[in-house]
C-alpha cells in the first residue's frame, strides 16, 4: 500500500512497504540502505520459506526476490505468493548467467527481473516503475493536469502538445511534486539508466517545457531549478 495523503491536488511520492528476500549480505545491506534512502520501509528475509509466509500474510506494495534462496527458491516463493496475491508487483534478482532463471521467473509470475551485478540506480528505477502500476493515471498539480495513459497534458484546461521526452519529464516531476528530483535520476528515468552524454539536453527540454506550460524562464511558477541538485515541480 502506498503511504501518503493527497494534498494540493497532486499525488504523493512513491513511499512504500517493501519485502526483500536476499541471503547475500553484500547485496542485501546496500540495497536496504538505498531503498530506505528513497523513503521506503523494508522488511527483509534470508530464507525463502519464511519470506513466502510473510509475503502471503503481508500487505507489501512490492517484493524483490533473489532466485537462489535457502529453504525454497525465489521461483517457488513467487508461485506461492501469486496464489494469494495475484497483483502484487514482483522483481527478481538473478545471476549474470541466469537467462533460464529469468525466463522461469517470468513464467512463475514475476513482473520484472534484474541481472547481477546491477547498479542500485537501475534497481531503484525499476522499483519506481512497478510501484507506479497502482497509481492513478491522471495527475493534477495546480493548473497543470496530465493523463499518463493517454499521454495528454493540459494547462488551465487547454490541451498542450508535448514531445515524448517533454511529456516523460513533466510526468516524472509531477509525480514527485514538491520534492527535488536529481538530474541523475531524471537522466536515468527519462532518457536511459546508461546515459553518458551531456545533461545539456535536459536543460533544453526544461526550457521548451517551461514555454509550453506558461512558465517565465526568469521567474518560473512550476519548474524550479535547484542549483547543483536538480528540479522541483511546484503545484
Amino acid at each position: 500500500m502506498v503511504v501518503g495523503l493527497l494534498i494540493w491536488g497532486f499525488y504523493p511520492p512513491l513511499v512504500a512497504h517493501l519485502l526483500l528476500a536476499e541471503d547475500d549480505d553484500g547485496i542485501r545491506e546496500p540495497l536496504i540502505r538505498a531503498l530506505e534512502r528513497e523513503g521506503h520501509q523494508v522488511e527483509w528475509f534470508a530464507d525463502g520459506l519464511v519470506a513466502a509466509e510473510a509475503a502471503i500474510a503481508g500487505t507489501h506494495a512490492l517484493l524483490v526476490l533473489d532466485i537462489a534462496l535457502p529453504g525454497i527458491d525465489g521461483l517457488e516463493v513467487c508461485r506461492r505468493v501469486r496464489n494469494d496475491r495475484p497483483t502484487v508487483p514482483i522483481i527478481f534478482l538473478t545471476a549474470q548467467d541466469g537467462e533460464l532463471d529469468a525466463v522461469y521467473g517470468l513464467d512463475a509470475g514475476a513482473d520484472d527481473y534484474i541481472t547481477k551485478p546491477f547498479s542500485l540506480a537501475e534497481l531503484l528505477a525499476r522499483v519506481r516503475v512497478q510501484l507506479r502500476r497502482g497509481e492513478p493515471e491522471r495527475l493534477e498539480a495546480g493548473d497543470v493536469a496530465l493523463d499518463a495513459s493517454a499521454r495528454r497534458a493540459w494547462v488551465d484546461g487547454a490541451e498542450i502538445e508535448l514531445a515524448p521526452k517533454e511529456f516523460d519529464l513533466l510526468a516524472l516531476l509531477m509525480r514527485e511534486a514538491g520534492r527535488v528530483v536529481t538530474r541523475e535520476r531524471i537522466m536515468a528515468e527519462v532518457w536511459d539508466e546508461n546515459w553518458f552524454g551531456s545533461t545539456k539536453t535536459l536543460d533544453m527540454h526544461v526550457s521548451w517545457l517551461r514555454r509550453k506550460i506558461g512558465d517565465d524562464a526568469q521567474d518560473p511558477r512550476h519548474l524550479m531549478t535547484v542549483r547543483g541538485v536538480g528540479l522541483r515541480f511546484e503545484p
